[in-house]
């Protein structure tokens, strides 16, 4: 039995035994299933296990079809280890290997991206083991369903957000099991990137999420295309209502583009067509959402913002706009695109959450990643936070996006770039005297 075979850790939870992996100065219990759900329906929380819990073999992930900008600029997804599962309700959990045994370690809960269509919770490109070790914090990774299981709906057969159903059953089952693995369940903070970033921001205005979170750290979420969605979604929702089977699934990923919604009927929402639907619970209407926030302002600490140059992760690594775009007045044209087009995306919107908020008095602070190498064309582009934020080099070998940017000063950047999160983490706030890494502009949001 896994239990007993050497560089196992067995956690006597109350969830049950729990089997993880010793390795490297942390301990890791992977892909425990904090749910289960029926195709189209909201998740059931799984009741505490009377055997033992082992990891799989492989790891679960929802159904996908793999993007060739992703896996040319982050990296090759080793797909090998993975196993395709449509309820892939999991999470998963990395603590320090040595802890006293009545510490209470801050968590910090992460809600990956990838345009609530791709990606798991368990990607080596996220694996937190450096920042565990360094922080003597506690990182969950949760995985929940995407795309057409988990982000497009709006009737009875489909309900909309449930995606974000999946993620609030693991948060409760963080917030009642946490403690047996050495954590605080008074002191969790959700971290999201992207999509994950977009699903924090509205965690923050679901039903049924009281007590469950303290603090959230919002990483480049496209807020600015969570606006009049709706019929968007609704038309789509139109095109895939005949799904009847796997079969049909599948079939709909492969044909995805004659699915997929407009660029020119619906502008740059259609670059992401799945996602968080207001209406539908556990959300309220749109046009209640930022009264939502505000008055939840004084529930939450804040940290919120985004990368200096996000679009150029699509618009300067196109061969096709490089073409006729990559050198003299083409170039400036370029550089204006991203400009405006991370500005329109993220920046605004992310300044407008932060002043909104600050204005109900909540405690809020803005950042900003910049490039400070000149010899770095693509600058600070969408992602360039996660390799920041996780390390592990190896993971990274092979991204596009790291190939001009020496890893010495990714590490030297990212280890006070983690220390600031996880100062934030434990206390909800980022003193003036701590130190900052050069890449990053970080204020306090005062009204």
């Amino acid at each position: 039995m896994k239990s007993q075979q050497k560089g196992i850790h067995v956690f006597d939870a109350r969830f049950g035994k729990i089997a993880a992996l010793k390795k490297d100065g942390v301990i890791k219990a992977k892909s425990i299933r904090y749910a289960r759900s029926e195709r189209f329906q909201k998740p059931v929380p799984i009741e505490r296990s009377t055997s033992d819990i082992l990891y799989p073999d492989k790891t679960p992930v929802c159904p996908q079809k793999l993007s060739p900008l992703v896996e040319k600029m982050i990296g090759r997804t080793p797909v090998e280890e993975f196993e395709a599962e449509e309820a892939t309700q999991y999470l998963s959990i990395t603590r320090p290997e040595n802890i006293t045994e009545n510490e209470n370690l801050p968590v910090l809960v992460w809600i990956h991206g990838g345009s609530h269509e791709i990606g798991c919770g368990d990607l080596a490109t996220a694996d937190p083991t450096e920042w565990v070790k360094e922080q003597h914090i506690i990182v969950v990774t949760v995985s929940y369903r995407l795309g057409l299981f988990g982000f497009l709906g709006g009737d009875e057969k489909r309900p909309a957000n449930l995606g974000l159903f999946d993620m609030i059953e693991a948060l409760k089952w963080i917030k009642a099991n946490i403690a047996d693995f050495g954590g605080d369940p008074e002191n969790i903070t959700l971290l999201g990137q992207s999509s994950g970033g977009d699903a924090i921001a509205h965690l923050m205005i679901s039903e049924g999420v009281d007590d469950l979170f303290k603090r959230v750290i919002i990483q480049s979420a496209p807020l600015g295309l969570r606006h009049k969605r709706q019929k968007m979604s609704a038309e789509f929702l139109k095109k895939t209502e005949e799904i009847k089977d796997e079969a049909d699934v599948l079939k709909m990923m492969d044909e995805y583009d004659k699915f997929v919604p407009s660029f020119m009927k619906f502008g740059l929402k259609a670059a992401m067509p799945f996602g968080t639907q207001y209406g539908f619970p556990p959300l309220c209407r749109e046009e209640e959402s930022v009264e939502k926030w505000q008055a939840n302002a004084q529930k939450y600490d804040v940290l919120i913002g985004l990368n200096n140059d996000e679009t150029a992760f699509y618009l300067k690594t196109s061969d096709a706009l490089n073409k006729y775009f990559g050198k003299g007045l083409g170039l400036k044209i370029m550089d204006k695109t991203v400009e405006k087009t991370t500005e329109f995306i993220y920046g605004a919107p992310a300044r407008k959450f932060a002043e909104d908020y600050a204005k109900a008095g909540g405690n809020v602070y803005l950042f900003r990643i910049h490039s400070q190498l000149k010899e770095n064309p693509i600058g600070a582009p969408h992602c360039i936070d996660l390799p920041l934020i996780f390390g592990n080099e190896a993971a990274w070998k092979s991204s596009e996006m790291l190939k001009n940017i020496p890893w010495e000063r990714i590490h030297e950047n990212g280890k006070k770039l983690r220390a600031l999160w996880a100062e934030f983490a434990r206390t909800g706030k980022i003193s003036d005297q701590s130190e900052r890494p050069e890449i990053l502009k970080i204020q306090k949001i005062h009204f």
